[in-house]
């Protein structure tokens, strides 16, 4: 990932087993990485329980703070693939008790209809 797709927001996937790993202090028993995704040193990861946001923070990134999301709480999602001349995608998730929608970008060639499938089934079964 290049510094222009840092500055701009642009989220790439990271590889669900890599963070199967890092995530396996904060996992319950049974609980799985399904697809994840890097925003320069923040990540989202969908697990077949939760969204799990991480937020870097600090200089040194040592300092993390967890979002976890159960399914349940959300009620709306969107997901917008790249066009001919916009060449970013954009997945939008509203979460009960919140107005506004949590909002990232995502870089031409993530799976978006993958991702959306994931959401899907877990919110849809929930």
């Amino acid at each position: 990932m290049g510094i222009f797709d840092h500055i701009m927001g642009n989220a790439t996937e990271v590889n669900p087993n890599e963070l199967q790993r890092e995530f396996q202090d904060i996992l319950i028993e049974g609980e799985d990485v399904q697809a994840a995704f890097k925003i320069f040193r923040d990540k989202w990861v969908f697990t077949n329980k939760r969204l799990i946001m991480q937020d870097v923070q600090g200089i040194t990134g040592t300092k993390k703070e967890y979002h976890s999301i159960p399914y349940k709480s959300i009620y709306h999602f969107s997901v917008e693939s790249a066009g001919t001349f916009d060449s970013d995608c954009e997945l939008k998730i509203w979460i009960a008790g919140s107005s506004s929608p949590l909002q990232k970008e995502l870089k031409k060639g993530v799976d978006v209809m993958g991702l959306q499938r994931v959401l899907a089934y877990y919110v849809c079964n929930k």
